[in-house]
């Protein structure tokens, strides 16, 4: 009974999710096609940038390459100690459409990334910014696709989540959960019907704003403490009574966000407040993913092995727990490993948000790219985030 009853509630809690997600897929889609003819929108590419010279060159050259706008290249050096501003400087030398901005220092109670991307804005001279994290490459034609759409949807601010580059084991894991997170538990449609915060979701990879609206709301200002812009920017807008959109930007870029399995555990941490592990959610995510993506997994075995009849809903659960996976893997180009491991995946993040809980009841610090992080308004130390 109590087995039957289990693989009961896991299947309920592995169909919405699963149902979600594929009505989802249709509302998530590439940005159009600029029109024919159509003037050429300017566009102001902000690139906050510390300690990257493995990625700044690729990603300001991608950005040269753009088709189809008018475009300047602001990028922010902050504080770097290796050949970040260097290769920058070489770049802009010869290629005019490029600046280099240094870094002032940090007042207090900012997040490094957001203080790069205040700065960066008002510095630029487009109606049209676009934020991209240093180590995003943009295809040729992913600017003017990103303005198309910024047009289309009639909204203030919209993102997309790139394709994601993975290496390690870890990374091929726990990556590609962002689509997973995203789509299962973000009704889209209803998102752009409405201007509710709640609703609110974005990829801090990559941003395009209006600059009248971005002003408006008071831009990154207005969450300068935070580490999970992805979340709290577009919230902000919305906040304002303004429209964000999202759409599918595997074609648009790529992103190699975490190049080890360490920096993606420090780098999940630090933002998990902000996310799946503040504490007014932490509780009834792990509850929610256990009993949907995982339980189904261990409920099928055991059924199997007591020969009971609770294996049929235990088997539903188990297909509609891997369908976004397996589908996502297919749309977004993701590790079919990581696709057939997805309950590990799913134990590891739930991993990642308690140990992050923990240390902040510890009074424990976070740390990343040399700043530590108390609190998501307490920022100490030197350099810059992203």
């Amino acid at each position: 009974m109590i087995l039957m009853l289990l693989a009961l509630i896991a299947m309920v809690l592995a169909v919405i999710p699963a149902w979600l997600f594929r009505r989802n897929l249709s509302a998530y889609q590439p940005p159009p096609a600029p029109g024919a003819g159509d003037p050429l929108p300017r566009v102001s590419v902000l690139i906050p940038a510390r300690n990257q010279e493995l990625t700044i060159q690729a990603a300001v050259e991608a950005a040269l390459a753009s088709e189809g706008v008018e475009l300047e290249i602001l990028v922010l050096d902050d504080h770097s100690e290796d050949a970040t501003a260097a290769i920058v400087r070489r770049l802009a030398e010869h290629d005019g459409r490029v600046r280099l901005l240094n870094g002032p220092e940090l007042p207090d109670g900012w997040c490094g990334k957001q203080h790069a991307c205040w700065v960066l804005a008002h510095s630029a001279s487009s109606d049209l910014l676009l934020f991209q994290d240093a180590d995003v490459s943009l295809t040729s034609q992913g600017v003017a696709q990103m303005a198309a759409f910024l047009e289309a949807s009639g909204a203030d601010l919209v993102s997309g989540i790139p394709f994601q580059e993975t290496g390690t084991l870890l990374e091929h894991l726990v990556i590609p959960l962002i689509h997973f997170v995203l789509l299962c538990f973000l009704p889209i449609r209803r998102m752009r019907a409405s201007r509710d915060p709640a609703y609110g979701a974005g990829c801090g990879q990559l941003f395009l704003a209006r600059r009248s609206s971005y002003e408006r709301v008071g831009g990154h200002a207005v969450i300068r403490g935070s580490l999970h812009d992805g979340i709290k920017l577009p919230r902000a807008f919305r906040a304002a009574g303004l429209k964000t959109d999202l759409c599918d930007a595997t074609d648009l870029a790529r992103c190699r966000m975490y190049c080890s399995g360490g920096e993606v555990w420090r780098g999940l941490a630090k933002n998990a407040s902000e996310g799946l592990g503040a504490a007014s959610l932490i509780v009834p995510t792990t509850l929610l993913l256990v009993f949907g993506q995982v339980l189904p997994v261990v409920l099928v075995g055991v059924s199997i092995w007591r020969s009971s009849v609770a294996v049929l809903p235990a088997t539903a659960a188990v297909m509609c727990s891997y369908y976004p996976r397996i589908a996502g893997a297919v749309r977004f180009r993701q590790p079919v490993l990581a696709a057939l491991l997805h309950p590990v995946g799913i134990l590891i993040v739930l991993a990642i948000q308690w140990c992050s809980l923990l240390r902040r009841a510890l009074g424990r610090p976070q740390s990343w790219k040399g700043r530590t992080y108390g609190r998501p308004d307490q920022v100490f130390g030197s350099g810059a985030a992203s």
